[in-house]
């Protein structure tokens, strides 16, 4: 028959179909097994036209008849019209017995349930069946009527059971008794038993994988055992098969004291992950075992295997001369993800550990060095002494995040380890500098409870996040390289930090996706942007932050960004470098290369103007003008770039390659010149060395070298916008408004600038100290064009 839906046996009753009729022998088994008790009351399941229903109505018995086909019961409420049974012995309803709730029922408790026809149709009969005995009276019976599988022909299985079938259903009672109805089985089941699932197995299987375990063992200083297999001639982990019946931790500890001689307990064996690939066309399962404490010396223990065991710096793992074995490579990046690239496919499946131990004397160094690091982040003024930023920097390691590097490199101040590179050698990721992070949280001002998007992940941000707003805020870290989301995931869970949520995902569209418009407190975004999408300003909520890099005309600035009345509006800037956003947001430069390749023209924003008359332009006498506006050397001028890049028509950056510098074009050190670009002509601004004022420090004037045959007018409006600039906008930090783009603003002119989603407004008008920040990162200095 084959139907599985009510909509199925909706049809079948509609159009006049039903099942074999009542039978005598049916009958008079109810009426010997079954009889009504008085006030009894019973189910009838799978009801159909109420056949059943009525009978047991007649027989004293109140009836449930439901049924999960419409028509059926509709056609049965008629019929019980048509024969003048009393409405009040049987109720009919529209049930499904294994979806509907149970506590729907009329009843909570029945005499007699039945099914009549209908177990065969049954999916889940084992779930059914314990609920259905739940709601049986004391000495109450379930009662099935069903068709037999070798009395049916082979179209019509699935209305019949088999003996395995009808077996199943008697397990778990105390009473079945099953009786011939003319040739279909009557199974009557009392008294629900009480009992205790078993386990069994399956015959003796046939071999089918390796598996075994790696350990990873470290001495005080953070060193790591590998042994020289001459066999194999590659370096390998302590680590092998682990036996029948015999864990892993054990295995680990086990394999560690036979093939080294360095004994450890179990409970200081931590399992990792399982790692699974595969070797000849076996699959290997490998378990990644970190042994945190041990005594003893490596000893060759069993010289036909391993030649000689070495103590290792973990740096020095990605540059072996010679070969790691491929499980000992997986388990190593395992404990240090990203250490080691290029390594073979592994399905890795982590073990959620608590917060992981670490050598005690690393442990020890790293702390002193954490300490002094905070130190110095409070004296150049990028944190406050007593904040939440303080305390969340002296707790957080830092160096778990940056295997491979030093401890004196992990905490220093001012350097970004660089995590990840192209094949050609740039930086597509890395974990920046702790001097920038501190004043990035700060400018954030994350509050306890807040919820906080990060774009551009690394796990040692998002940690200290997760350290401001508390076990009840939420951190969540998004970026586009699955590389870079499983490495901050596994450093993140290795330190403690389970809380935050690490998303692989466009950093430009994903904030869309998993927050609320106006359910973000900030959003602080650790990549260089060279735009503002919308969804980082709609997941904001109103006074929410936004701490972006942005690019504006080549030069980037950490800008944070305060969202008012829908707006996003700045008034600080701090000059920095990160690697560029990925992805669909990612814009390139327009580029025009002079001279071979000599001098590069870059146009960052707005429409590139006309370079093709330039070659020719710098083949022509040079035009200098010097401005008389002198600046310190330790003192930096990024403001004047930002000025220059707001005021001019045709603004571009100049690049100079070394190795092709014939001299044309003063090449500065530091900074990329700002241009002037109008159609046949050029003019770019540089510095030079005046004698020390009378504090002895070096000044510096600013001056413009112009070339083409409007270099004069060229070199003129370049000179009046820096001495303006001097007189009018030197104290100034102007006010940036960003406004969605293609949207009508009070501002039209060269100081707005047009971005794909965002238009950037400019307001100079607004003056102000210039904002703290290291001499060393701050911005470009006249002393380096020395």
């Amino acid at each position: 028959m084959g139907y599985t839906t009510p909509d199925e046996w909706d049809a079948h009753y509609a159009r006049g179909a039903s099942f074999r009729s009542l039978g005598d022998a049916e009958r008079d088994l109810f009426a010997t097994h079954a009889p009504a008790p008085d006030g009894g009351l019973a189910l009838d399941v799978g009801s159909g036209l109420g056949e059943l229903a009525r009978y047991l109505a007649d027989s004293g018995y109140r009836v449930d008849a439901v049924d999960y086909a419409p028509s059926a019961i509709t056609l049965a409420t008629t019929h019980q019209g048509d024969t003048g049974a009393s409405d009040r012995d049987v109720t009919y309803l529209c049930f499904d017995i294994e979806r509907d709730s149970l506590d729907d029922l009329p009843h909570p408790a029945y005499d007699l349930i039945t099914f009549r026809l209908s177990w065969a149709f049954i999916q889940d009969r084992t779930r059914v069946t314990n609920r259905l005995r739940e709601r049986l009276r004391p000495g109450g019976a379930l009662c099935i009527i069903t068709p037999l599988a070798t009395a049916v022909p082979d179209n019509k299985r699935d209305i019949a059971l088999d003996e395995d079938e009808i077996s199943l259903l008697c397990a778990g009672w105390s009473v079945a008794e099953r009786y011939d109805a003319d040739g279909l089985a009557f199974v009557v089941l009392r008294d629900p038993a009480s009992s205790q699932v078993t386990c069994s197995g399956k015959k003796r299987p046939s071999p089918h994988a390796l598996t075994g375990a790696g350990v990873v063992v470290t001495d005080p200083v953070g060193r790591i055992l590998l042994g020289w297999s001459a066999r194999r001639r590659v370096w390998e982990l302590p680590g092998g098969k682990n036996d029948a019946d015999e864990d892993f931790l054990d295995a680990a500890v086990r394999e560690l004291a036979e093939e080294t001689g360095l004994k450890a307990d179990p409970a200081d064996a931590r399992l990792l992950a399982l790692l699974m690939d595969s070797t000849h066309g076996i699959p290997r399962m490998t378990a990644a075992v970190r042994v945190t404490s041990y005594t003893g010396e490596p000893t060759v223990t069993e010289p036909d295997l391993i030649r000689r065991w070495e103590w290792h710096e973990v740096s020095d793992l990605p540059s072996l001369a010679q070969p790691l074995f491929t499980p000992s490579a997986h388990v190593i990046d395992t404990v240090w993800p990203g250490l080691l690239t290029c390594l073979p496919p592994v399905h890795r499946y982590p073990i959620v550990p608590a917060e992981a131990p670490e050598p005690a004397q690393q442990a020890a160094e790293a702390a002193t060095l954490r300490q002094a690091m905070a130190d110095r982040l409070i004296e150049g003024g990028w944190m406050d002494a007593g904040s939440a930023i303080e305390a969340a920097v002296r707790r957080v390691p830092r160096h778990r995040h940056l295997p491979g590097v030093a401890l004196e490199d992990a905490y220093d101040p001012m350097q970004a380890p660089v995590t990840k590179r192209t094949p050609g050698g740039a930086a597509t990721s890395s974990v920046s500098a702790p001097w920038l992070q501190a004043a990035m949280l700060r400018d954030a001002a994350l509050r306890a409870g807040d919820t906080v998007i990060e774009i551009g992940s690394g796990g040692y941000n998002a940690a200290l996040a997760q350290e401001l707003v508390g076990p009840h805020g939420t951190v969540m870290s998004i970026d586009i390289d699955p590389f870079v989301t499983d490495r901050a995931r596994r450093f993140l869970d290795d330190t403690g930090y389970h809380q935050v949520r690490v998303h692989l995902g466009d950093g430009e569209q994903a904030p869309a996706l998993l927050a609320a418009p106006g359910s973000v407190d900030a959003v602080i975004v650790t990549v260089e942007a060279r735009d503002i999408p919308p969804s980082w300003i709609d997941c904001l909520a109103e006074g929410g932050r936004l701490v972006v890099p942005l690019r504006i005309h080549g030069y980037t600035w950490s800008i944070p960004f305060t969202k008012r009345n829908g707006l996003l509006v700045a008034d600080s800037y701090t000059v920095c470098g990160f690697v560029p956003l990925q992805g669909p947001g990612y814009r390139e430069d327009a580029v025009t290369r002079l001279r071979g390749g000599e001098v590069t023209v870059r146009f960052a924003d707005g429409i590139p103007a006309d370079t093709s008359r330039l070659d020719a332009a710098l083949d022509m006498p040079r035009t200098e003008r010097w401005t008389g506006i002198t600046i310190a050397g330790n003192v930096p001028f990024d403001m004047l770039l930002l000025w220059l890049a707001t005021h001019l028509d045709g603004f571009a950056r100049l690049t100079v390659d070394a190795d092709l510098d014939t001299g044309i074009l003063h090449r500065p050190g530091g900074w990329d010149p700002a241009a002037l670009v109008r159609g046949d002509s050029l003019a770019h601004l540089l510095t030079r060395k005046l004698s020390a004022d009378d504090t002895s420090t070096n000044l510096w004037e600013f001056g413009i070298h112009a070339y083409g045959p409007h270099a004069d007018e060229l070199s003129d409006t370049m000179t009046d916008l820096v001495v303006v600039w001097d007189r009018e906008a030197r104290s100034a930090i102007p006010r940036l408004t960003v406004y969605p783009a293609g949207s009508a603003n009070p501002r039209q002119g060269p100081h707005i600038i047009a971005k794909r989603h965002a238009r950037l407004v400019f307001d100079w008008s607004v003056p102000g100290p210039s904002p703290a920040a290291p001499p060393s990162r701050r911005g470009s200095t006249a002393r380096e064009t020395s």
